[in-house]
């Protein structure tokens, strides 16, 4: 990867997806990269921090009433499905761990 004529912010958006789609742990890939694990989760939390949560709507008959209310489909194809009176504070909370996690 030629790093000398890129920004930083953009070698290490390019390493961080690269991170994702390898199915390594965080210090094998930067052992096999060459870079320090410390910089990795910094600049992965920048990047992160950057993006704004990208969610999905999600249509849903309303003949089923065992399904959720509300269906999130996160940026990495995970699902989360909310029902309805959920506690505020939980889904925040649930929300805030799945941001730190992508």
């Amino acid at each position: 990867m030629n790093t000398e004529t890129r920004p930083r912010h953009e070698v290490w958006r390019e390493l961080i997806s690269q991170h994702r789609q390898s199915g390594l742990p965080v210090k094998a890939f930067c052992q096999k990269h060459g870079v320090c694990e410390q910089s990795f989760y910094s600049w992965r939390k920048r990047i992160t921090d950057d993006q704004p949560a990208r969610f999905a709507l999600v249509e849903t008959s309303g003949a089923a009433s065992n399904r959720p209310a509300l269906e999130l489909v996160l940026a990495g194809g995970d699902r989360l499905q909310i029902a309805p009176g959920v506690d505020v504070a939980t889904l925040r909370t649930v929300l805030a761990l799945l941001r730190e996690r992508a």
